[in-house]
């Protein structure tokens, strides 16, 4: 790495450029309003890998193409699940071409707020080059559109006492990170820590609204997916809710366990006990942001 890399690494940018970038696949029913949200939160473009999807994933990714917000488009062919691979070469496309200064590394599912509507207030002027922001899952309601779902959880320490799946909505979430493009070595799987040189991180006033669980059959259907491209993965690191998921399907007993991976079997006390509160800030952004179709 260059000397005047290390040395910028730190430096502090008044009006910093944000690229996000997006590993998705068939993410119809959330990748138009993810993009619709990033930008409005600040984000000047995107960089999307697209694996394999069948739906009318591409259609939304060339409508935004047009619009000059998607700044290029991997079609990635492979079958296996080479996540931190796919991830790592939009960073690069990022910091290279693009010049990025900040970058994001999201999922489709996944909405980054913070709450004065701009992710660009939490980059600019901070002697840091990695910002650690919190993750918090939103709670599935099969009967809304999941922007108007209006629940979030809190982690529960003892999953056992409300017969939560080992892998529930429930679980403790790693925080993830935004990070400079000066400075980047690698991000790791999952996109929650990255390897830069020279290094310093701070927390940043930023909550990643997690769609983790999107209703049964989406549920199904993604476990099922990711565990088939897990099997072929080379490393046998990450995705181990996939392979547990996976596993019990081989079973026969997925469709059982999702009761228990959403707490429904103790829902009213998983309330009452504080684990589940009301969150209406993203039915809130989108009912002034509404989706043109």
């Amino acid at each position: 790495m260059a000397l005047i890399e290390c040395h910028s690494t730190f430096r502090k940018i008044e009006s910093p450029k944000l690229i996000m970038t997006l590993l998705v696949k068939n993410e119809e029913a959330m990748l138009e309003h993810n993009l619709i949200f990033h930008k409005s939160m600040g984000v000047d473009g995107f960089i999307i890998t697209d694996n394999n999807s069948t739906d009318s994933t591409p259609a939304i990714i060339e409508k935004y193409k047009r619009l000059g917000w998607v700044l290029e488009t991997i079609n990635e062919p492979a079958t296996n699940y080479e996540q931190k691979e796919w991830v790592d070469r939009m960073i690069w496309i990022a910091k290279r071409k693009y010049k990025a200064d900040w970058i994001v590394n999201a999922d489709a599912d996944e909405l980054w707020y913070t709450p004065s509507g701009n992710l660009k207030d939490v980059l600019t002027n901070i002697n840091a080059n990695v910002v650690n922001v919190e993750m918090r899952s939103v709670y599935p309601d099969e009967g809304k559109t999941f922007y108007e779902w209006d629940k979030t959880i809190k982690a529960v320490a003892n999953p056992e006492e409300y017969d939560l799946s080992t892998y529930s909505i429930f679980e403790r979430q790693n925080k993830k990170v935004i990070h400079r493009a000066a400075g980047y070595i690698q991000i790791s799987m999952g996109n929650h820590k990255v390897s830069m040189f020279p290094k310093r991180s701070i927390d940043g006033k930023v909550i990643v609204y997690h769609y983790n669980i999107r209703g049964k059959e989406p549920f199904m259907a993604k476990m099922i997916n990711g565990g088939k491209q897990l099997e072929q993965h080379k490393g046998r690191h990450g995705g181990r809710h996939w392979r547990y998921f996976y596993n019990l399907y081989k079973e026969g007993k997925l469709e059982a366990e999702y009761a228990r991976v959403i707490g429904a079997n103790n829902f009213d006390r998983l309330v009452n006990d504080g684990y589940i509160n009301i969150d209406n800030t993203i039915p809130k952004f989108f009912k002034h942001h509404p989706v043109q179709k």
